[in-house]
């Protein structure tokens, strides 16, 4: 069954079919040619994959990035940080990445930081004369800090495969995600300065406490969601549902740019958004349970193991498997299928299961913006007008710091370890 697995699922990616589609369809033409196996299944599967507790923060969190969007909360953010940044050459490069930053800490996914991000400053960063491929690859890099720092969506999923503290994953992300962005800055500013792009006036004192005082309620939100973490208030999983009440009452009560009207548009690009990414989860479930059921995790175990047992040379096999793996495959299905396959194998060499996951995530997070077909690559695209050859040599210095900051989170595990032990004793 594993050929026809395999055949029908290069088969379908080739078509162009989305990845949702390809998984189901490939699962369902194996459990068909098996005849073995009741295609009742299926259903079955499907259910499972999506029947978990952690999993009710995906929607919540999308929720909350919508309602940020919608009601004021990701501008403020951006003017703030222009007021911090924007006097550095490159300013406004630096305004992308840290802006990302914060609103990572509120929503926990890629493709909402480079939609958000990437529509207020990709056209700023254009009337201020930056090259539109640069703007686009500065935003596409700066998105992929949003899986890494707290609070993730992909750590959420890991958690409820691996059943790992999702708590104790999103506080190893903070160091890393930390990492990424320091390392884009510093790619931003080189490039900045060898390009001439321009730097604004300092600003005032004043400036900067008018701005802290506009900015202060949505600066205070990846606050209340990780010290409520931390002090054990809330669940992660609550953690989002705080998340939608704070954005909210801030967004509707407080800034008031948000009206009632505009209240169904936000819950149904929620719920398309969420009925997306529940699909890839559903059909990955099946998909890894026939590979689960054809002894794949022990096959893939083996071949590993036979290369090496030492555990860093096993981690150096993994982080060169995922980036390839991450080039054409969307980051939600790769979790779900190969979690079970390398989890059980990184467990048995002895590496930490918190480190795994987190290593595990920024590897796949890396193919969002990793051509041809990362996904961050064409929202950017999109947003700047232009096409994807262009952008695919704007991104190569950011892709490389990313994949040099992997590296070094990879053979230190202290990095993603420290916080973790540090408040999860």
């Amino acid at each position: 069954m594993l050929w026809v697995l395999a055949v029908s699922f290069v088969t379908f990616l080739v078509l162009g079919i989305p990845i949702a589609f390809v998984l189901g369809l490939t699962s369902f033409v194996a459990l068909l040619y098996s005849g073995s196996v009741p295609l009742l299944i299926m259903p079955k599967e499907m259910f499972s994959g999506t029947d978990s507790f952690p999993l009710l923060a995906v929607p919540f969190f999308m929720l909350a990035g919508n309602l940020m969007n919608a009601g004021g909360i990701t501008k403020r953010l951006v003017y703030f940080c222009n007021i911090l940044l924007g006097y550095v050459r490159g300013g406004l490069a630096m305004v992308n990445i840290v802006a990302s930053m914060f609103f990572a800490g509120i929503t926990g996914a890629a493709a909402a930081d480079a939609s958000a991000i990437g529509s207020i400053l990709i056209p700023a960063m254009t009337r201020e004369k930056y090259d539109r491929d640069f703007s686009a690859a500065v935003t596409a890099a700066a998105s992929t800090m949003g899986p890494i720092i707290p609070p993730s969506i992909p750590m959420i999923i890991f958690g409820a495969i691996a059943e790992l503290s999702v708590g104790a994953l999103f506080l190893a992300g903070v160091i890393p995600g930390v990492m990424v962005g320091l390392s884009l800055m510093a790619v931003a500013y080189v490039i900045s300065r060898k390009r001439g792009y321009p730097k604004e006036k300092r600003k005032s004192l004043r400036d900067f406490l008018l701005g802290l005082k506009d900015a202060f309620l949505a600066l205070l939100m990846p606050a209340i969601i990780m010290g409520g973490i931390l002090g054990g208030v809330f669940t992660p999983t609550e953690a989002a549902v705080v998340a939608v009440v704070y954005a909210f009452v801030v967004s509707f009560f407080i800034y008031r740019e948000m009206r009632w009207k505009d209240l169904p548009k936000i819950l149904i690009d929620s719920v398309v958004t969420t009925s997306i990414l529940m699909l890839v989860i559903a059909n990955s479930a099946i998909f890894g349970w026939i590979l689960a059921n054809e002894k794949v995790p022990q096959a893939v175990a083996q071949i590993f193991l036979s290369l090496s047992t030492n555990k860093w040379v096993i981690l150096l096999l993994i982080n060169l498997f995922l980036l390839f793996v991450g080039t054409f495959m969307e980051t939600t299905a790769s979790l779900i299928i190969l979690t079970p396959i390398l989890f059980p194998l990184a467990v048995k060499v002895g590496i930490d299961p918190i480190h795994f996951g987190l290593v595990m995530v920024l590897n796949l997070v890396i193919g969002l913006i990793t051509p041809p077909l990362g996904v961050c690559l064409f929202i950017a695209c999109s947003i700047a007008k232009i096409t994807l050859e262009e952008i695919t040599r704007a991104i190569l210095p950011f892709l490389i710091a990313a994949i040099a900051v992997l590296f070094i989170v990879t053979y230190i595990p202290d990095l993603s370890l420290w916080i973790p032990r540090m408040f999860m004793k």
